[in-house]
């Protein structure tokens, strides 16, 4: 680990941008339909037992990487395997992210751009920008945090004097009964994007205040669940089911919709700001974690030594990952939602937790 602290109101942020990333972007909880604000919420609220297993597990061993803590868990041969399956996830992770922000930027703004250019000077910034480490990435994310929520209400007061919503696009509310939202809520979205957030293990021991971590990690997602509610209800009131659903990236269609005073419209690529900001952050958190952890589990001395070749990596995989931007979400939904996120976020954090917690039983009553 590098020799660094971070506030609790610095993870905060960076808990926001991170959750909210590409999950603004992506038609999410769209199989619940008019009710997918509702699994969103539901989702939420939900994703708070899976941060305290996460945080449980922190304060077992407050001064350890997961990478570390698994191998006493475990055992080393186990526990290292389990923890490199980890820093792969990770870094499949960000291949995956990167791929949506590239795909976003070619659909709206650079149409005649290689989808390899757009990602390439993308992940050139995040390697200089994971290579100066967590607390200029912490200070940035105070900077781009205040940006991405001036943008953020600046849209919502446009959207909201243009005249574009109607709340009839949201009814019936509950057609099909709760079962479908439900389904939505522990199929998809209690893993993205709030399930994510367990990359965080890998950034808690760099905390000043230990004591204010999990207060601050639910009140990170807490926001993060209320903005992703709001832009649902906004993009369904505005498009409605159909388009909302069809569309690759709902909130820009949205923002595309914006007209005031028959001049002030078209202003989707000012918008992509703000996701681009989101998806930086989300890319540059889940590279730190590969980078840390793997320095961590190969004993490197200097983890930013694997930046560039991680980079490199990287960029390939979110080229070759899928064929094309349909098929990527449809992995996204379908097989790694059940393959990866369901597993890595919800099942082997739980084993975990209960193997430690038994661990330490014993070493009590000893």
């Amino acid at each position: 680990m590098e020799k660094a602290k971070i506030s609790a109101s610095q993870l905060f942020i960076l808990m926001v941008l991170f959750e909210l990333g590409t999950s603004l972007l992506l038609p999410i909880a769209m199989d619940a339909k008019q009710d997918a604000w509702l699994a969103i919420l539901l989702g939420m609220v939900f994703s708070f037992v899976l941060l305290l297993v996460y945080h449980r597990l922190y304060l077992y061993y407050p001064d350890l990487l997961p990478t570390e803590y698994m191998q006493k868990i475990l055992g080393k041969v186990i526990g290292s395997v389990l923890a490199f399956l980890y820093i792969f996830y990770f870094i499949y992770d960000v291949a995956r992210v990167l791929r949506d922000i590239g795909e976003m930027l070619l659909t709206f703004a650079y149409p005649d751009t290689p989808l390899f250019i757009a990602n390439a000077l993308l992940i050139l910034v995040i390697i200089y920008t994971v290579r100066k480490g967590i607390e200029v990435m912490a200070r940035s994310g105070e900077i781009f945090f205040i940006i991405m929520y001036i943008l953020a209400l600046t849209g919502f007061i446009l959207i909201v004097c243009s005249g574009l919503i109607d709340f009839k696009n949201l009814q019936p509310v509950l057609e099909e009964g709760i079962s479908p939202v439900l389904h939505v809520t522990f199929t998809q979205i209690l893993y993205f994007p709030f399930g994510e957030a367990i990359v965080f293990t890998m950034i808690l021991p760099y905390l000043k205040n230990p004591k204010k971590a999990k207060m601050t990690m639910l009140c990170a997602t807490g926001l993060t669940g209320i903005n992703l509610t709001i832009t649902m209800i906004i993009n369904l009131s505005v498009l409605g089911v159909d388009l909302t659903a069809r569309s690759q990236f709902p909130l820009l269609s949205t923002v595309q919709s914006i007209q005031v005073a028959d001049f002030l419209e078209r202003l989707d690529v000012f918008f992509m700001l703000a996701l681009v900001i989101g998806g930086f952050f989300k890319i540059s958190v889940l590279f730190y974690a590969a980078v840390i952890g793997t320095a961590n589990l190969f004993k490197v001395k200097s983890p930013s030594q694997l930046s560039y070749s991680f980079g490199i990596i990287i960029l390939f995989m979110s080229l070759t990952i899928s064929s094309n931007f349909q098929e990527h979400l449809h992995e996204g939904i379908g097989v790694e939602m059940f393959v990866l996120h369901i597993p890595f976020l919800a099942i082997i954090p739980i084993l975990l937790l209960l193997v430690a917690f038994l661990k330490n039983r014993k070493k009590q009553k000893a």
